[in-house]
């Protein structure tokens, strides 16, 4: 440590869980190159310090489940999943070409372009130091990629998950609405919960708190901020038990 800060990342193995929104950019739809090229330069940083990685990647900016208005509920989770894996094959390509390597594993079987899930391979794979992107979800409908975050993240043992989100914070309302909103620099599982806020579904967010597994959620937009999250710097809101 030098003048408080540390000269070490914090954690040694992590889950990011990205929407798909974030890889639309300003975008409402589909894939912006130059910010998945920003995403992925900052993971590759991270990557470099001997940090093992894990993304759940979303699919809200092709299509979401609850986008299927009239359709039958379990199909229209089916095409989400499906959404998700097109944005992970894109993180992939990617990084790959900034030498960065990745094994996309998908919950749905899908051979010819990605490997099964496997936990044990998923762990392998991060000792071997490669990143690891998972897609389709649990493979499961009714279940959202937040869960997904929290269920990958107990089973290969991250310390935490890294939710990065397009405001900076959770607060107790919408900033962008009200100009009054509350900023939580912490809070705990059962605030979350009992005041119904925002960060991530009451599945996922009940699956850490069983699991001790912390949740930090933080503005993706401000330069250098996954870097700052993996080394330990207060930024955005934790939450965790107290």
């Amino acid at each position: 440590m030098k003048g408080g800060v540390l000269l070490e990342p914090k954690y040694k193995r992590v889950i990011i869980k990205l929407s798909g929104e974030a890889l639309a950019g300003t975008t409402s739809h589909g894939i912006d190159t130059p910010t998945v090229q920003s995403i992925c330069s900052q993971i590759k940083e991270v990557f470099e310090l001997g940090v093992e990685i894990a993304i759940v990647v979303g699919g809200g900016n092709f299509w979401r489940g609850r986008s299927g208005e009239g359709m039958d509920k379990s199909t229209a989770d089916y095409m989400g999943m499906l959404a998700t894996c097109i944005n992970a094959l894109g993180l992939q390509d990617v990084l790959e070409e900034m030498d960065v390597p990745v094994r996309v594993q998908t919950a749905i079987e899908m051979k010819q372009i990605a490997e099964p899930y496997i936990r044990r391979k998923a762990v392998r794979h991060l000792e071997k130091r490669r990143v690891v992107i998972f897609a389709c979800g649990t493979g499961n409908p009714f279940f959202t990629t937040d869960t997904t975050a929290a269920l990958r993240a107990a089973e290969i043992d991250a310390e935490i998950i890294l939710l990065a989100k397009s405001i900076d914070a959770v607060y107790d309302s919408d900033p962008l609405v009200n100009p009054d909103a509350v900023r939580y620099s912490e809070l705990s599982y059962i605030d979350v919960l009992n005041q119904g806020l925002k960060v991530m579904d009451s599945t996922a967010t009940s699956l850490c708190m069983d699991n001790h597994i912390p949740i930090l959620v933080f503005g993706l937009n401000e330069p250098k901020n996954i870097l700052r999250a993996i080394m330990g710097e207060k930024i955005g809101t934790i939450i965790q038990e107290v």
